[in-house]
């Protein structure tokens, strides 16, 4: 590891390493300065932080409105026309249809299992297994489209800045794609219809928006949540009058061994879940230390107990049940929640936690740190929570205080973070103007970089700090990402169309790297860029045994992984709260680690020449991976 560190701190050069508390800014600084970035890296440096990357043209028009106008219409996506994205995403089925149709139509492979083993008496006829193979082959294709789907609108949109902000919400309000069978029905639906169109709204909405949504309620398991048998519920579901009323509107539950009997008597059963009570608290809005207690945290499940889904035959989607719901008074930061109350309870508590002091000041600094540096000041986070505090959360205002700050425009701030693995695949296929793929493929090449799409298991979300991303292996595949690409191999993406290419050519290979660096790297690198760039060896490469030497077959994914896992990779085995039926980590196709040795193996890639390999080491070096 020694042997390569000058070469590890050339890429997280810019980001601090200091220790840093998840919701609180580094000290305040002096007076905010006037911006000190020139004129050509404001608009560089715009690009690169506000979109996922710059493609073909987009610095010159950037120029032609000026950065301020252009910021000012990034702000405002409902101006923008996006008819190419939208088409895309009207493609797949999954965008289209809400979660609840899904799963209405499609069966549950888990639930299928055990219907047809009980009907069957533990066995499986040769058409029971026809049937569970294409309810198998549904969810699959239902992964891959929404994989497919979330990449190509980023690739695509006109809308970037909304969709950076998609991206930092679907982090922020992170959902594990492998929690459960019933996870895949509802991940388009969380990005299409909850996060999207709230990315640049009210605060309040997308926090109101998330609770309600079955992705949240079903990852984070408050729609088992129930009161506990020491307290009041808001309606005896065994009270004979409840009970008649209950089979009359369900008759499925009239008899007591049905399923739906079984599960309604197993939500009764059911006690308190403090799962989404905590994370709403310590992740969503308060922060770590944002003043809570272990009671609040109690009593915050308590006020979202009965936040439910309701069963596919229901019509899926949110369901407030009252049988469900603890009817006890509650104290919760302060303020008391009257007894004998129902959804309001949960209605209150969203209003209190979205328009708390801490809540500002975290969610702030979160975007702070996202849009300028690993560790903001705290006289730009305290600027930025005073704009959420007086807007009432208003969040297209809390960014602009911050993108349009002297610190986002400071030097300092120039390529000052590194770009996670889906930035990094983004903005080298929009660096060449490349077009989505309708495969999985452009998701796999994300995952085998270190970072599947809706893969992360635990509630805290991706990295947003850069040594984090930053082992020796994690830059290796970067490095060879950038390569692969260059060598043409990526779906949808010819990387000998930029402008100008056909004239550098056979042009010298001085005059090659001038362009390139000019054409993709803002006209600014080290002096060891431009000197592995004209010698054509990376130190980092050679130490590892060279540029990948194989090519993947048709059907595989065009990259070569480490030979370890990054060190932020998610551990093979699944949490323990992944139901049966999906085995790993991650359902079949959002697993390619397997298909990624294979590639590595089995395919070799012949050694790149001339101006594809100054394009491919552009692609990996330390500039490209920093934004």
């Amino acid at each position: 590891m020694r042997r390569f560190a000058p070469l590890v701190a050339l890429v997280i050069a810019g980001c601090s390493n200091a220790p840093h508390r998840t919701s609180s800014p580094m000290p305040a600084n002096t007076a905010a300065a006037p911006r000190t970035q020139t004129a050509d890296q404001q608009g560089v440096h715009a690009l690169s932080r506000l979109t996922f990357g710059a493609r073909p043209g987009d610095l010159e028009r950037l120029r032609a409105m000026g950065v301020d106008r252009w910021i000012d219409e990034q702000l405002h996506p409902e101006r923008i026309d996006d008819t190419k994205a939208e088409a895309w995403a009207g493609q797949f089925e999954v965008v289209q249809r809400t979660a609840a149709q899904l799963e209405g139509e499609y069966q549950n492979p888990g639930a299928l299992v055990n219907q047809l083993a009980a009907r069957n008496n533990g066995g499986l006829t040769r058409e029971d297994s026809a049937q569970l193979r294409q309810a198998r082959q549904n969810l699959r294709r239902i992964a891959e489209e929404v994989q497919v789907s979330h990449v190509g609108r980023a690739l695509l949109s006109e809308r970037q800045l909304q969709e950076v902000m998609t991206d930092f919400w679907l982090n922020h309000f992170t959902v594990f794609a492998g929690k459960g069978i019933r996870e895949q029905f509802y991940l388009a639906d969380y990005e299409n219809r909850v996060i999207r169109p709230n990315a640049l709204g009210r605060f309040r909405d997308v926090l109101g928006a998330v609770a309600k949504s079955p992705a949240m309620l079903f990852y984070l398991d408050n729609w088992e949540s129930a009161a506990d048998s020491a307290r009041p519920r808001l309606v005896n579901v065994n009270a004979p009058a409840v009970r008649r009323a209950v089979q009359q509107r369900f008759p499925e539950v009239a008899n007591p061994k049905s399923p739906a009997a079984q599960q309604l008597q197993r939500r009764v059963r059911a006690g308190l879940n403090e799962n989404y009570g905590r994370e709403l608290l310590e992740l969503h809005t308060l922060g770590v230390d944002g003043g809570y207690t272990q009671q609040d945290v109690i009593n915050a499940a308590r006020a979202l107990t009965g936040w439910t889904i309701a069963g596919p035959r229901q019509g899926g989607g949110f369901q407030f049940a009252a049988y469900m719901h603890d009817a006890g008074e509650k104290t919760l930061l302060g303020h008391t929640m009257r007894a004998g109350r129902g959804i309001e309870d949960g209605e209150e508590l969203l209003d209190i936690v979205a328009r708390h002091p801490s809540t500002a000041r975290f969610i702030a600094f979160k975007l702070a740190r996202r849009f300028v540096s690993d560790t903001p000041s705290a006289a730009l986070v305290e600027r930025a929570a005073a704009t959420f505090t007086r807007t009432d959360g208003d969040i297209r205002e809390v960014l602009r205080t911050i993108i349009t700050s002297p610190e986002f425009f400071a030097r300092e701030s120039y390529r000052a973070k590194v770009k996670t693995p889906f930035e990094v695949v983004l903005s080298a296929l929009r660096a060449l103007n490349a077009q989505p793929d309708k495969t999985p493929r452009t998701a796999q090449l994300i995952a085998g970089l270190g970072q599947p799409v809706f893969g992360h298991q635990t509630p805290d979300g991706w990295p947003e700090t850069g040594e984090k991303w930053m082992g020796t292996g994690a830059i290796l595949n970067r490095i060879n990402f950038g390569l692969v690409l260059a060598s043409g191999r990526v779906p949808g993406a010819n990387p000998m169309t930029f402008p100008g290419v056909d004239m550098l050519r056979q042009a010298p290979r001085d005059q090659q790297v001038d362009a390139v660096v000019g054409a993709f790297l803002g006209g600014d690198v080290s002096s060891v860029t431009r000197s592995v760039l004209l010698t054509g060896k990376n130190p980092l490469l050679d130490a590892a045994g060279g540029a990948p030497t194989a090519t993947p077959p048709a059907d595989e994914p065009m990259m070569m992984p480490p030979a370890t896992p990054p060190a932020n990779a998610q551990p093979a085995a699944p949490p323990a709260n992944v139901m049966p039926g999906a085995p790993g980590a991650l359902p079949p196709a959002m697993r390619p680690a397997q298909q990624f040795a294979q590639a590595r193996a089995n395919a070799p890639l012949p050694p790149l020449r001339g101006l594809a390999q100054v394009l491919g080491l552009a692609l990996g070096s330390p500039e490209f991976q920093r934004r």
